[in-house]
Formats: C-alpha cells, sequence, structure tokens
C-alpha cells in the first residue's frame, strides 16, 4: 500500500465585499434568491444564481418534500432551468448560499455528493468549468475555479 494525498486551491475572502463587483452582484442575488427556497423540514434555505456566458442570469432553490429524498437542491433546479432555458449556452460562474433560519449562515456552504455529480457533469457537456462562489449569508467567500475539485 502507499499513501497519496489530494489537495485543491481555491481564493478565500473575508466577505463578498471583497469580491469584484460582478461576483458581488451574484453573491446578493443568490442570497436573495434564498427566500424563494421550500424548507419546511431542513429550515436550511439554498439559493444558487450563475451567470451564463451571455451575461443573461438564471436561479435555483431548494424545494424540500415531505417524502425524502423527493426533493431537490438548488443547483440541480439551476442546472435545469440553464438546460431548458438556454439550451446550448455555457454557465460561466454560480453563487451558491444559504440561510439557517435555526442558526448561523456565515461560511461558506459546498454543494452535496449528488450536486457535485451534476455539475461536474454539466461541465463536461459545455465543455468549460463552472466557476463556483461558495458562501452563505454573510461571513467568508471561497471562490473554485471549478467543481472538479470537489469530487
Amino acid at each position: 500500500m502507499k499513501k497519496e494525498s489530494y489537495q485543491f486551491h481555491y481564493d478565500l475572502y473575508e466577505d463578498a465585499s471583497e469580491l469584484s463587483e460582478g461576483d458581488r452582484m451574484l453573491v446578493e442575488e443568490a442570497r436573495k434568491v434564498t427566500a424563494k427556497a421550500y424548507a419546511p423540514y431542513s429550515h436550511f434555505l439554498v439559493g444558487a444564481v450563475a451567470r451564463m456566458k451571455d451575461g443573461r442570469l438564471v436561479a435555483g432553490t431548494n424545494q424540500e418534500n415531505a417524502a425524502y429524498p423527493v426533493g431537490i437542491c438548488a443547483e440541480r433546479v439551476l442546472l435545469s432551468n440553464a438546460a431548458m432555458q438556454f439550451t446550448g449556452l455555457p454557465i460561466e460562474t454560480m453563487a451558491i448560499t444559504y440561510h439557517n433560519t435555526r442558526g448561523e449562515s456565515n461560511s461558506p456552504v459546498s454543494p452535496c455528493g449528488m450536486c457535485r455529480q451534476s455539475l461536474a457533469e454539466y461541465e463536461e457537456r459545455q465543455g468549460a468549468p463552472i466557476r463556483l462562489i461558495l458562501t452563505g449569508m454573510e461571513g467568508q467567500v471561497m471562490v473554485l475555479s471549478g467543481s472538479s475539485s470537489l469530487l
């Protein structure tokens, strides 16, 4: 047996005010869209907003269901919306945030395993990585060059 390691690099900002104007706007939009999430069971509202290659935005929120795990995550709602509304148009950057209504929302959030795989396949499908901006309603912001580092 041999030991191996895996590492990836990301940019970490103390808060969204340190981001470029375009990235800050995406984070603000993702934070706003969390209000449209349906999460009566987890109380963990997730919002995602992506900028398409032509500058248009597409959003998604998590939608829970009492028949767990029938619900769907914000990232996959967004990817489905993008595939239907903007067929063939690549996603450049996606901001993902959350509002924990029963606790703090001040550290970066990471996509679940199903969403990581969905993001990776969408990147393969469009032939380009999707930059990910991960944050909460406040606090630190993590920026990754693509989803492959999360798998």
